[in-house]
């Protein structure tokens, strides 16, 4: 019928579907929207349950009462200026005794899938204009509104017409003599025919449904990157299609001993699957799939010895009323990436086609292919973004060296030029001049150190001497190589609280005093004269001691906690900042801290409210104690 009303280009024929309840009406609701492009008299009608509701969007949807007796039957009339169809039926009485019998025997079974209908089906115009007439009176009952509109269908097929039905009969058979002889000959002739035509355009539109859902998957594969996108589309469709209880589509490799189910379709009423772990070595279906290295299907669980002889399955079976199976492998050049599985609940047992099985196979390769997708374009994300990083950092180092080099250079030139061209300089301005110059030469040493201490940590080529120390003589040495720093200006006021009983640490010294060190002088570049620094230490429930370094100063936003770490990283921009310094001392401090396996972090209640670094130390074990050593002091 779909496909009859879709390949019509100019007819706009009317079409009236009726379901008994709206769950059976949005499996086939994006039917009707594809209908409603084609022709804009086109009603559905249903028993609402949940949201469906009087409404003219894409078509006219119509609401009638749950206890209508147009809940008891189903209706789907075509009416077109050169054909016509008309389907009525209701659930026969057998089935209904039959249903009402089963919930008892197997409770957990959805028995919508094992109902089965009587009625009429015919390309008879006249009984088709006829149940037109009576369900489009139906209509105008719930929906006033369509008034109007149903009557310009009445009009143009000649609905409710008796003239025009009439006078169709007599066109129709009206004769002189004796035709039934022939009549009954032509008529065993076109059922004939006719039960031919249905089941030719029954396989073409089972191949048109296969060929469609490839095609979705294909086209989400596609769309999305996203695997888990695409295999909860896959399943959705797959499960739709094949008319399954459940649809799993999940991970798992050859090697692992359970997986998660991620994905699933399921039919309203049953149990769900998604998000449960599934036991994989205790699996029998799942190691035979290994081993061979395609599909396995049972058609009866309960006599299959497969699934009567393992616990697991077996129990599996009863839980969820799984009483046919089928696990499909997905693979991508012989590597097991994933599993798809299709369970029926309903009687009797379903039995496989192998075109079922063809198609689930089908499926399962576009799977794969997505998948490996999926993975190809992550590790290109991953090495976009190493690229990127990497291109970011010679922009800095570029920017950084020039400014920092360029800057110290021209004074270091400025002032031995000064030296070297004016003999009668007072001494006082030469002294100057000189200081200057050795500053200058200071800032590019440490610049240049920075940019070989940070390449040696991040390349690994550094070789780590742990040791056992004590937490306070590190501490120590630290603010002995900042005091002894010469300084413009006065820092600020530094103090060190240290618990005395505090355990030893195992650490490399040198690389410990640097961390230290490098921590308070950023401290002190951001914290004013009469501002406050404080080094704490305490020992956290981690067998870590956890070194504070708090001040008063300047303070970090919240939303810049963690890039502070980064290389090059500047409060104020590389080149237009107020405080000295490369932007390389905290992403030092990090590759050293994480070198012992520590952490460190930063906190900070935003501007001009001071800031806290926070790094841990692992601490020596009771039993391994080592003597006291003394910390040299870095060259």
């Amino acid at each position: 019928m779909e496909d009859q009303v879709l390949a019509a280009t100019l007819d706009q024929p009317l079409v009236i579907a009726s379901f008994q309840r709206e769950r059976f009406y949005r499996q086939e609701a994006h039917r009707y929207e594809r209908l409603s492009q084609r022709s804009n008299q086109i009603y559905v009608l249903s028993a609402p349950e949940t949201d469906f509701t009087n409404s003219s969007e894409y078509y006219e949807k119509v609401a009638f009462e749950p206890d209508d007796a147009l809940s008891q039957e189903w209706h789907l009339v075509v009416i077109a200026d050169n054909y016509a169809t008309c389907l009525v039926c209701r659930e026969s009485l057998g089935s209904i005794a039959k249903n009402q019998q089963l919930p008892d025997l197997l409770p957990s079974l959805d028995m919508d899938t094992g109902r089965r209908f009587e009625g009429i089906w015919t390309s008879e115009r006249g009984v088709s204009i006829k149940a037109a007439q009576l369900l489009l009176e139906r209509i105008v009952v719930y929906r006033p509104d369509l008034a109007g509109k149903v009557e310009k269908a009445r009009q143009r097929f000649g609905i409710g017409d008796s003239k025009a039905y009439f006078s169709n009969l007599i066109t129709e058979y009206a004769c002189d003599i004796d035709t039934d002889p022939f009549v009954q000959r032509l008529v065993t002739y076109l059922q004939a025919s006719q039960y031919k035509l249905h089941k030719a355009y029954r396989s073409i539109a089972a191949q048109a449904r296969k060929e469609r859902l490839v095609n979705s998957i294909s086209t989400a594969i596609r769309r999305s990157l996203d695997p888990h996108e695409v295999l909860q589309i896959a399943a959705q469709e797959l499960g739709q299609h094949l008319g399954a209880s459940r649809c799993l589509i999940y991970r798992a490799q050859a090697s692992d001993a359970q997986a998660t189910i991620e994905h699933e379709f399921l039919t309203p009423g049953l149990v769900s699957i998604a998000g449960q772990t599934w036991a994989l070595k205790q699996n029998p279906l799942f190691q035979a799939v290994v081993d061979h290295g395609e599909g396995v299907y049972v058609s009866d669980t309960m006599n299959d010895a497969r699934i009567t002889n393992s616990p697991t399955l077996s129990s599996i079976a009863k839980k969820f009323a799984v009483r046919s199976w089928l696990i499909e492998p997905v693979l991508f050049q012989g590597r097991l990436l994933g599993i798809v599985e299709l369970q029926y609940c309903t009687l009797p047992p379903h039995q496989w086609q192998q075109s079922e099985l063809d198609l689930v196979e089908a499926i399962a390769t576009h799977i794969g292919a997505a998948l490996i997708q999926a993975e190809a374009y992550a590790n290109l994300e991953e090495l976009n973004q190493q690229l990127e990083a990497l291109d970011r950092t010679r922009s800095n180092l570029i920017a950084i060296t020039g400014h920092e080099l360029r800057t110290p250079l021209s004074t270091i030139q400025v002032c031995l030029e000064s030296l070297a061209t004016e003999p009668d300089m007072p001494l006082e301005l030469q002294q100057v001049m000189l200081n200057t110059a050795l500053a200058d030469s200071e800032r590019m040493r440490k610049l240049v150190q920075d940019f070989l201490t940070l390449s040696n940590l991040e390349s690994g080529r550094v070789e780590w001497h742990p040791e056992s120390l004590t937490l306070q003589e590190c501490v120590d040495l630290a603010l002995s190589r900042i005091r002894t720093r010469p300084t413009v200006e006065k820092p600020a006021t530094i103090t060190a609280q240290i618990a005395q009983n505090l355990p030893l640490v195992r650490a490399d010294g040198d690389w410990l005093v640097e961390v230290l060190a490098k921590l308070i002088d950023n401290a002190c570049k951001f914290t004013p004269t009469q501002g406050q620094i404080t080094i704490s230490a305490d020992q956290n429930s981690d067998r870590m001691v956890e070194v504070s370094v708090t001040d008063t100063g300047r303070g970090i936003e919240p939303n810049r906690l963690e890039i502070v770490f980064d290389r090059f990283y500047q409060e104020e921009g590389a080149l237009r900042r107020t405080a000295g310094g490369t932007g390389l001392g905290l992403a030092i401090c990090r590759q050293i801290v994480n070198g012992w396996g520590g952490k460190i972090w930063a906190e900070s209640n935003g501007k001009d409210q001071g800031s806290q670094f926070h790094f841990t130390i692992p601490i020596v074990p009771s039993s391994k104690e080592e003597s006291k050593p003394k910390v040299k002091s870095k060259k």
